[in-house]
Formats: C-alpha cells, structure tokens, sequence
C-alpha cells in the first residue's frame, strides 16, 4: 500500500474532513492527521472519518506520534518525531506492516539510526520558511542529495513547500513532498493538490 512517492498531505485547520476529502481528490498520495489539541473525543472522531476516506481513496493514513490513536482507528501507522515513542515500541503496538515514518530534521547520523531501526520513510526539513513551524531550523538541500545517496528508503521533504519551490526537492531526491498550509491553509484544497501534481510528472531526475 506504500507508494513511491508524490504529494504528502498533513492536516491543519478546523474543515479537517472536508478540506481532506478535496485534497485527496486533487491527488494527495499520503496523509497525515496531526493535532496536537486535548480533545480527545473530537480527534477520535476526525481519525475515523479520515481512516475511511483513506481507505475509499486507497490511500495510506499515518497519525502524529499517537500509537494509541493509530491503533484504534485501524490507520496505517504513524509519524516520529524527536520526543515521541521509539520505532520498536509503535511496531509492537501496531504490527509489522505498519507504516512508521520518522522526523531527521537535517541530522544525517538520526536517520541512519532510525533506518537501521526499521523506519519506513525518513523525513527532512525545513527547507524553506514555514508558516506552520516557523521557529525550525532550516535544513539544506545538500541533506535531501546525501540521504539520497546513502538511504534506500523514501525520503520526505516538508517546511515551507509549495509548486513553485517542489522541484528543486524533488531534484535533490525526495520522493514525497509533505504539504501542510500550501493544502489546508488555502481556500480550495483540491486545487492547491493539483498545482502539485506537474511536479511528480515531470521527467526522471
């Protein structure tokens, strides 16, 4: 169910469902429900409305960093970051073939670590100003060229990523852009996905 690459949709805002449901129909490949608020009850929710139409759209679904959440909604897996659970502990929790991505920021010797461990993707980042993490350190593409180089597993690029500035990561070797305002923070979801969509289509690299 692990495809090869394109555009990585992660959620924002308050339309979550609605916004979602235009995204993947513009073409998101990948999709990551992260909120980080207490309401337990209404993530509940939102990750089971999500988890369906991943399933309809035949789509991965990953949650932030809540092995719990994950497991209960049937999702695919989920994103690690820095200060969340280890690889071993979400793979005993939620299966072999659960997908498991993790956070290496700019830091090449935590990705090698975190693939020996079993990571299914390795995620850099930022690589450019970002309105949803404003205060990360940026990351240069020279990191994307060299993970290219040394990993083979797929590698997402995220911060600050829009059609305008997706090519150069993707030259640099990601396989995945990961998208958070330049999808939810627009007012039409669908057609900011398929601004996307030229730049996965282009030649090889």
């Amino acid at each position: 169910m692990f495809l090869s690459g394109g555009l990585y949709a992660i959620t924002a805002g308050e339309e979550v469902i609605s916004a979602t449901r235009a995204a993947l129909a513009g073409g998101a490949r990948l999709l990551q429900y992260r909120d980080k608020s207490d309401d337990s009850a209404r993530r509940l929710a939102e990750a089971k409305a999500l988890a369906a139409l991943c399933r309809e759209a035949g789509i991965p679904f990953l949650i932030n960093d809540d092995i719990a959440l994950a497991r209960v909604v049937g999702a695919d897996g989920v994103h690690l970051g820095r200060d969340d659970a280890a690889i071993d502990e979400a793979r005993a929790i939620l299966g072999a073939n659960a997908i498991i991505g993790v956070s290496c920021y700019a830091d090449l010797a935590r990705a090698a670590r975190l693939a020996a461990a079993g990571a299914d993707y390795l995620a850099f980042g930022r690589f450019f100003p970002s309105r949803s993490k404003p205060d990360a350190t940026p990351a240069p593409l020279a990191v994307l060229r060299e993970a290219r180089a040394r990993f083979d597993l797929p590698l997402v690029a995220i911060g600050g990523i829009t059609p305008e500035n997706g090519a150069t990561l993707i030259d640099a070797g990601a396989d995945y852009l990961a998208v958070i305002d330049a999808l939810f923070g627009q007012p039409d979801p669908r057609a900011a996905a398929r601004a996307f969509q030229p730049l996965f289509h282009r030649s090889a690299r």
